[in-house]
């Protein structure tokens, strides 16, 4: 058996002191910056869970801000206040923490770049959610498209078109173009004006539409409805009707006057006048 080698063995032993002392000397040296760092990062531990809890009951706890919003934004703060906490622990090591926050900047740009569509979405979804112009179960019209809001995302929202089909509409569309909400207000006004020939009796027409108003349950008395003449045509007196009904009541309330106008004038011996569109509010 051959004999150990000692040299060796005291060189190794020599080199796990001198990394031993030299470990415990950076110790001694950064002693300071190490209890500091260890309070930044309890304190800011701490301080980010209170913080962040704080907001998301000040936010989830208004009914004024949507849920998802609320949510969305609980989670920003929280991300923000970890990204300090980081930052700042960092700072307490003694690293340059310029060139990180410079690179997350510039990681942050390429991305926002990159995702350029999905956040304008995602920034059209957060105001809609806010500013409410519509909510879920309201009928409106924005641009071509009209429905009943199904659902309201941070991307998307989803309607109910009258004719049963399903659409998916971006929140960009929506948030840049004029919304109408045919649901938001309580009562809506109806109008319906209708060409008759200039020998009818004009006074029996008004009357007549005033009739048909007042006997529908469904046109509430105040605004009470008015009869007037909308316009004389080259070939028609354009006489109209105006009624407040429920919202509610709105389609079926326009679907029975169109019917019960023409019937009554009919039977008066009215003529409806030819090649002269009747004109009524929009169908929703």
């Amino acid at each position: 058996m051959s004999a150990p080698k000692l040299p060796s063995r005291l060189a190794a032993m020599s080199d796990e002191i001198n990394v031993a002392q030299e470990a415990w000397l950076w110790l001694k040296i950064n002693l300071a910056h190490l209890t500091g760092a260890l309070a930044v990062l309890v304190a800011g531990v701490i301080l980010a869970r209170l913080l962040s809890r704080w907001a998301d009951r000040a936010l989830t706890g208004n009914s004024r801000i949507e849920p998802t919003v609320a949510k969305f934004l609980s989670n920003i703060i929280k991300y923000a206040l970890w990204v300090v906490v980081a930052v700042t622990v960092l700072t307490q090591f003694g690293v340059q923490t310029t060139s990180i926050i410079a690179a997350l900047g510039g990681l942050a740009l390429a991305v926002g770049l990159a995702l350029q569509g999905t956040l304008s979405n995602v920034a059209a979804g957060v105001m809609i959610l806010i500013q409410r112009p519509f909510r879920v179960g309201e009928f409106i019209t924005a641009g071509t498209v009209s429905g009943t809001v199904l659902a309201i995302g941070l991307f998307t929202t989803e309607l109910l078109q009258l004719d049963g089909q399903y659409v998916m509409v971006p929140n960009n569309e929506l948030w840049n173009k004029a919304v109408v909400n045919a649901s938001r207000m309580p009562t809506r006004r109806f109008e319906l004006v209708v060409p008759i020939a200039y020998a009818d009796d004009l006074a029996a027409a008004k009357a007549a539409m005033l009739e048909l108003a007042a006997a529908d349950p469904r046109v509430l008395a105040e605004p009470a409805p008015v009869a007037f003449v909308a316009a004389l045509g080259d070939n028609a007196v354009r006489v109209g009707l105006r009624v407040w009904c429920n919202a509610a009541d709105f389609l079926a309330l326009s679907w029975a006057l169109n019917e019960s106008v023409k019937l009554r004038f009919d039977a008066l011996g009215m003529h409806i006048a030819t090649g002269v569109a009747a004109a009524a509010a929009p169908a929703r």
